[in-house]
């Protein structure tokens, strides 16, 4: 039993729209063991260890159903226990997941066990531990080899599960404050491993660290974290303050200590989370102990007055008290029969009690401050207490060491909530913990004394969210309507197009859309991420961590997402939901990779970005793969789009006002029409268009109707649709390797990134269409990765379209010998019926892109398909034709241009085309030779 492959998917995916892990697992032998033949002693001993799964419905949708189908008959086999066990091992670390689904893989004895989690290293560490813990459990003779060592031992190996989980995991307050998000539909991204998170998209963003908001003053928190200055503010404005020193020394404390009188605190100058305070110090010894506990956390130490009292934490957000807990160090009861170790061990066995801040309470720990507790009262750990004789093992309330909170808010007296709201806005906080000791909250401290002793900047929620006793209060809520007050905005529009072909095109139409409109967009394509027009991050840039990216930035207002099949695959979407999906097409390209095989296979990938479309779903009406995603959308509106207007659909999704975008044929040429609720929209006559070539690039027509109506779905007016698409066109600039054309050599260069049979087709169509004087000269090739039956299909889309044929490979192979993708290529074309005359054999890319160059003549169309796409353009544009004055030295020029100083073509183009190239006769030029 072992894991093949292991894929984590962050968003919406093939498995789900939220995030869940993939483990292909091989039973091996284990398939012949369900848990049936297995017996009753493995799964007895599966629900000892986690009797959490007793609560498990699975297929009977009932508590106990699991456990029941792994009983009942032959059982069920252990890749779905896996299943179960990972998600319930999440659930013992506090995670709320429950979402599972294990299905054979189509191999003998290999399954696709999937499960959701919140935490990807978390969910990851799940799996691995629930294979072990099942390997544990079967006889010795089944269990595979090294599964389990020696050593091994399920109490430990869980509790360190938990310890681990929760090292990563959102702390409780941090974790309250995103689901206060949640409930408002505010979006959220963890912006590192600790406890940064932006709260809101893109411009509307805000940030929280713990409870520190991104609108909490830096010098406020300075303030809170400096104990004394804190007391001389409050004590300057007539709060109720301990008098306190401040020392460096063990005998500076001892004076500091007699001058105040005793009993005394002492306390780190800038400590947090209660840690090295110790309270109530009468002798020497006493107080030197505290001294050290202090000087652990801080150089300098406070020595203040202790104050009686119970200890309070008063929370004030937005200048208003919104909680009140009263905290109780941690302790046991005694019944004058167990000792404390016993008391502490029933303590513990309160479910509510567990490791760190994984559940309501924390464990009682009997560590070296307890057993200093116990010695002041003459105790140990084996004394026995006597009935209802309370024993404090902690000087702090603190319940992260194990205290108990009771919330008071309802009762707090009138004056102490002022007080409270007063001390927080003396120092500036936005968002502040007071500290407040008093024998009883419900009257003044005007009346029975009692005083503030803390003021803290990021006070933890958990004991307000999660009392031990009294009324849970919504500490974040308040949190998140001050950054969000009721009606503003947190989210920006996102848009997300995905399709075989024309992707690029249309997300970079939507894109310049919006910016004509006003949009400051974020884009991402397969050629980077795009701020505002401007590339910030070069690469293909069309997964979920690009999606990241772009919301993440505090410029953008808009979000256009291009996504491919490979970043859905490999991890899913990067976010949950978008406001208009879009699809163009599906045509085969990459099949028979990552498990997709068909066109219906790679319609349900693509199928996921009209799936999580929330306000619009925009699909292309003449792709019958495309059309039948209607069906999978909760999208409020689906907008076709078609050019075919006699489209019988479209025409009756029409008139029942839905809305359509649909190419019209007019007196002038075809408009681009919209339609909704029953309005007739001319937009834009095609030729108008230059990213069409004067209507004659339909694909590019497509490509426009979709980008505008995608537009219109995000509420983009209708003059700035027409002058986006008036002003985008398909240079290299604006939209690199689509499209692009060259008309500066006697003959046109006509480039393009094509690398499928219907992308190559599309432009052998286009080059059909155009007027040509003289020849027509295509550069092919394939991608190494697709099967052969792909590749031929790319040289039968253009067989017979031109008059010369140069067969290429892509510089990376792709597990290809080198010459075999032209090899393939060329004998599908005489297969085809082009002449051997017509087809040459050039490897090389560059050799190849110059090898047709030189053929090149006035009135000749060259169609380019490149891989390389830079250093492809660049090397036409640099070109030198016969009968130009700079022929003479272009091959020169190619070879070294420093040798004969070509000012445009400097070092770093140079380096673009490689340090070796060859001219037509094979001779090789390098940098460090003109030979």
């Amino acid at each position: 039993m072992r894991i093949l492959e292991r894929s984590v998917f962050v968003g919406p995916s093939l498995y789900a729209h939220f995030p869940v892990i993939r483990l292909e697992l091989d039973l091996g032998e284990l398939e012949q063991w369900p848990t049936g033949k297995l017996g009753p002693a493995f799964v007895d001993g599966l629900v000892a260890a986690l009797p959490g799964l007793a609560e498990h419905g699975c297929s009977y949708r009932e508590p106990g159903g699991f456990i029941r189908r792994m009983r009942e008959g032959e059982g069920t086999w252990l890749g779905h226990v896996l299943e179960h066990v990972a998600i319930e091992l999440q659930n013992v670390a506090g995670e709320d997941v429950t979402f599972g689904k294990t299905r054979s893989a189509g191999k003998p004895g290999v399954y696709s066990v999937v499960y959701e989690y919140v935490q990807k290293d978390e969910g990851i560490a799940a799996g691995e531990l629930a294979l072990r813990l099942l390997a544990s459990l079967l006889p010795i003779e089944l269990q595979p080899r090294g599964s389990v060592p020696g050593d091994w031992e399920w109490t430990s190996a869980r509790d360190e599960f938990i310890r681990y989980a929760q090292r990563g995991a959102l702390g409780p307050s941090t974790a309250s404050l995103v689901r206060a998000a949640e409930q408002r539909d505010i979006p959220w991204l963890r912006l590192n491993q600790q406890s940064l998170v932006q709260l809101g998209h893109g411009k509307y963003q805000q940030r929280i660290q713990a409870t520190i908001t991104g609108k909490t003053p830096h010098i406020a928190v300075e303030l809170a974290s400096d104990k004394e200055e804190t007391n001389k503010i409050l004590a300057s404005l007539g709060l109720p303050v301990p008098k306190q020193e401040l020392v460096q020394s063990e005998e500076a404390a001892l004076r500091a200590a007699r001058r105040l009188g005793v009993p005394v605190v002492t306390k780190p100058y800038n400590g947090n989370h209660g840690r090295g305070i110790s309270i109530h110090l009468s002798t020497d010894e006493e107080i030197i102990e505290g001294f050290k506990a202090a000087r652990e956390h801080s150089r300098s130490v406070i020595v203040e007055n202790f104050l009686s009292g119970d200890d309070h934490r008063l929370l004030v957000v937005n200048n208003e008290l919104v909680a009140a807990t009263r905290r109780t160090p941690g302790h046991v009861v005694g019944d004058g029969e167990h000792t404390i170790t016993q008391l502490v061990d029933g303590v513990n066995a309160d479910p509510r009690r567990g490791v760190g801040h994984e559940k309501v309470l924390t464990r009682l720990v009997l560590d070296a401050q307890a057993g200093m507790m116990m010695e002041r009262v003459g105790y140990n750990a084996t004394s026995v207490p006597k009935a209802d004789e309370i024993v404090y093992l902690r000087s702090t309330a603190n319940l992260s060491t194990g205290g108990t909170a009771t919330d008071v808010t309802d009762i707090i007296h009138p004056d102490n909530r002022d007080m409270a709201v007063r001390a927080i806005r003396a120092i500036g906080l936005d968002v502040g913990g007071v500290d407040f000791l008093t024998t009883n909250i419900a009257e003044s401290y005007k009346k029975i004394g009692g005083g503030i002793c803390e003021v803290n900047a990021a006070p933890g929620f958990r004991m307000h969210v999660s009392p031990s006793e009294g009324t849970p209060r919504d500490a974040a809520g308040p949190v998140i309507d001050m950054l969000f007050p009721p009606g503003s905005p947190s989210r920006v529009p996102i848009a997300a197009v995905t399709g075989t072909n024309g992707k690029t095109t249309t997300a970079r139409m939507l894109a310049h859309i919006a910016k004509m409109a006003g949009y400051t967009p974020g884009l991402t394509t397969t050629d980077g991420v795009y701020i505002d027009g401007q590339r910030t991050v070069e690469g293909d840039m069309t997964g979920p961590v690009s999606a990241r990216m772009v919301l993440a930035d505090p410029h953008i207002d808009i979000a256009v997402l291009e996504t491919a099949r490979g970043g859905l695959l490999r991890a899913g979407m990067g976010v949950r939901s978008v406001n208009v999906g879009a699809v163009l097409n599906v045509q085969s390209d990459h099949l028979g990779l990552k498990g997709i095989d068909t066109l219906e296979q790679l319609a349900e990938v693509k199928r996921i970005v009209v799936e999580v479309a929330t306000d619009c779903a925009v699909l292309n009406a003449d792709d019958p793969n495309v059309l039948k995603m209607s069906g999978y959308t909760d999208a409020k509106v689906i907008c076709y789009v078609t050019m075919n207007p006699s489209h019988a659909l479209v025409r009756e999704h029409v008139r029942a006002g839905g809305r359509a975008c649909a190419l019209e044929a007019g007196v002038n040429g075809s408009m681009i029409t919209l339609y909704d609720k029953g309005s007739h929209i001319p937009l834009l006559w095609t030729h108008l268009i230059p990213a069409t070539m004067e209507g004659r690039a339909l694909h590019n027509v497509q490509n426009a109707m979709v980008a505008a109506s995608m537009a219109f779905s995000l509420g983009i007016k209708l003059d700035a649709i027409r002058q986006g698409l008036r002003t985008f066109d398909t240079t290299f600039f604006q939209t690199p390797g689509r499209m692009n054309v060259y008309s500066e050599h006697p003959f046109k260069v006509l480039f393009d990134y094509g690398h499928n049979a219907h992308a190559v087709s599309v432009m052998a169509d286009l080059a059909g269409r155009l007027d040509v004087t003289g020849r027509r000269i295509v550069v092919l090739a394939g991608p190494g990765d697709r099967r052969d039956e792909d590749l031929v299909a790319i040289a039968n889309a253009v067989a017979g379209r031109f008059d010369h044929y140069i067969c290429r490979r892509d510089d990376a192979l792709r597990g290809r010998d080198g010459d075999e993708v032209p090899g393939i290529l060329a004998r599908a074309l005489r297969a085809a019926g082009v002449p051997d005359e017509a087809i040459s054999i050039i490897p090389d890319e560059q050799l190849a892109i110059d090898a047709a160059l030189q053929r090149g003549r006035s009135g000749d169309l060259l169609l380019v398909f490149a891989d390389a796409l830079v250093r492809s353009w660049k090397q036409i544009i640099k070109f030198r034709p016969a009968g130009t004055p700079e022929q003479a030295d272009h091959r020169v020029l190619v070879a070294a241009p420093a040798a004969i100083g070509e000012p445009a073509f400097d070092e770093a183009s140079f380096a673009d085309l490689g340090d070796l190239v060859r001219d037509e006769r094979g001779v090789r030029f390098s940098r460090e030779s003109n030979d």
